[in-house]
């Protein structure tokens, strides 16, 4: 039976490459990364000639998937689910492989059909975006066939898995061990054959509305990498324009594969088969009328993880949070930290920046409210490396954790805010220091003052105060008043000791007022 605290391995055994992703799946329906790992082995070499696995590609494939058992199993694993995509799916002789894989490694291998995969790569993309129920396009270019999903925050609506892949194409139109550029009849015939084929997705993409699309895959990441790295434009490779693409299909074209391997930022494993790649993607992009195609890290194994976390209630109630809510909550739990506290902070946070708002305190606005929530949710998670200095803890945990649906700076802004809600003051100098703009170092000055009081008021971790506000005392002074039903001697003290926190943040002093009534 299967049961959260475990650890879990999964491995993905691709066309090209290998994949595997250990995890801990938490009591409280987070998870915990252990390890991922990837290798390129090149199972489909020379199999779309004649159906058939090649000996030193399966002994190759063996030997990785045996390395990953074992250090699946080192970390603990308990259960180890294994899949297998076009290489395998296509094979002739995939019976005597898998045999031969399990009396080697022990993996059962489960060989998925060409719809199963595109929905777990849909699964895996999707768990990583905020999108809600807006509908997109989900790409993913293999090296046997390209997986392309339609769907929601929460569901495919329809998928197809199409017989195109970068390995594919290359052995049928340029020949495996080709190691000269690729003329332009050559090119345009691998994308005609492309395009033939993705026209029948057409037709769903324009039903359902689907106007963004997000590719994964090691072949479409590279191919935004090279592009970004070349023109500059676009994003650190976080999108890849049809524009770009057009341009970089050109070069990569007019080299022979070793000036290709020579190319910024390119994966010199997969060199040999990135003009296929290009070809098929833009094949997509023209046929579906892309201007573009987002970029995501996540893949197939994600999306196994996904699945299997899905037998569990408490992890489906956790989807259907959106995303950034999922992914904080994700980490904190992740981190054991304490729920209650930071939800009782986060609370009294946000009452302070409401009541600071109305008596015109600051002019901020619902977009860093949101992010003082989250701050304040993860304020603690430090204390899961140590008490000691954990503020510092938080602000490296937060910096550092995969927080999906958050851009760079709204991550820096939360972790900062964490870091200065205790000790050290975000003074003007600290903050001129770090790479950000004005507006966000008044920011992180501003609500890392609310989280600094909202903690002193529950430094307790009972939820004695259950409301608190700014009021004026006088035109010059800011009286902060909370509510308990019992007294707060502590709370108060604690606040009129960072009486200078407010001071630097606002420029009026401060003082504080416990108001006991049974009905706080």
């Amino acid at each position: 039976m299967k049961t959260v605290g475990q650890v879990v391995g999964f491995v993905d055994i691709g066309t090209n490459s290998v994949r595997l992703l250990v995890v801990r799946i938490n009591p409280n329906f987070s998870y915990t990364v252990i390890s991922q790992e990837k290798e390129v082995v090149r199972l489909g070499e020379q199999e779309f000639k004649d159906g058939l696995l090649k000996p030193e590609a399966m002994e190759r494939t063996i030997f990785v998937c045996g390395k990953f058992a074992n250090l699946a199993k080192t970390y603990g694993a308990t259960e180890i689910i294994a899949v297998g995509t076009s290489a395998i799916r296509e094979a002739r002789n995939q019976e005597d492989f898998l045999q031969q894989l399990y009396a080697e490694t022990g993996l059962n291998v489960h060989v998925i059909s060409g719809q199963e995969e595109a929905r777990l790569i849909c699964l895996g993309v999707a768990s990583s975006i905020d999108i809600g129920g807006k509908v997109a396009i989900f790409i993913d270019l293999g090296g046997g066939s390209t997986e392309i999903a339609i769907g929601n925050q929460y569901e495919c609506f329809y998928v197809q898995s199409l017989r195109l892949g970068a390995i594919r194409l290359t052995t049928e139109f340029v020949g495996e061990g080709w190691t000269g550029p690729v003329d332009a009849k050559t090119y345009n015939e691998m994308k005609n054959r492309a395009c033939g084929d993705i026209h029948a997705v057409k037709t769903k993409v324009q039903t359902y509305g689907a106007r963004k699309a997000w590719g994964s895959s090691g072949t479409i990441i590279n191919l935004a990498e090279i592009a970004s790295k070349l023109f500059k434009k676009n994003g650190n490779g976080v999108i890849l324009t049809r524009k770009s693409l057009k341009k970089l299909a050109s070069i990569l074209c007019s080299l022979p594969l070793e000036q290709r391997k020579k190319l910024p930022a390119i994966n010199a494993h997969r060199a040999d088969i990135l003009i296929a790649g290009a070809a098929i993607v833009e094949a997509i992009m023209d046929e579906l009328n892309l201007a573009e195609i987002n970029i995501s890290r996540k893949e197939l194994r994600d999306g196994m993880l996904v699945d299997y976390l899905s037998q569990f209630e408490g992890f489906r109630e956790l989807q259907k949070a959106p995303m950034r809510n999922r992914s904080v909550v994700q980490l904190g739990r992740s981190c054991n930290f304490d729920e209650e506290h930071s939800e009782t902070v986060a609370s009294l946070a946000l009452q302070l920046f409401d009541s600071a708002k109305q008596i015109g305190l600051h002019n901020l606005g619902e977009p860093e409210k949101e992010l003082l929530r989250h701050a304040a949710t993860l304020h603690d998670v430090g204390d899961f490396l140590s008490f000691t200095d954990h503020h510092m803890h938080s602000h490296y945990i937060i910096s550092n954790a995969e927080l999906l649906g958050f851009d760079p700076k709204e991550i820096q802004i939360m972790a900062s805010i964490a870091r200065f809600h205790r000790k050290k003051l975000p003074l003007k100098k600290t903050l001129k220091a770090m790479d950000l703009d004005d507006k966000s170092r008044n920011v992180i000055a501003v609500l890392s003052t609310f989280l600094r009081f909202a903690e002193k008021l529950d430094r307790s971790h009972c939820g004695l105060v259950k409301k608190a506000e700014f009021t004026f005392l006088d035109k010059i002074d800011v009286l902060l008043r909370f509510y308990s039903p019992s007294d707060c001697s502590l709370e108060k003290w604690s606040i009129l000791q960072n009486r200078r926190a407010f001071y630097e943040a606002f420029g009026k002093q401060l003082d504080a007022e416990c108001i006991v009534t049974p009905n706080a």
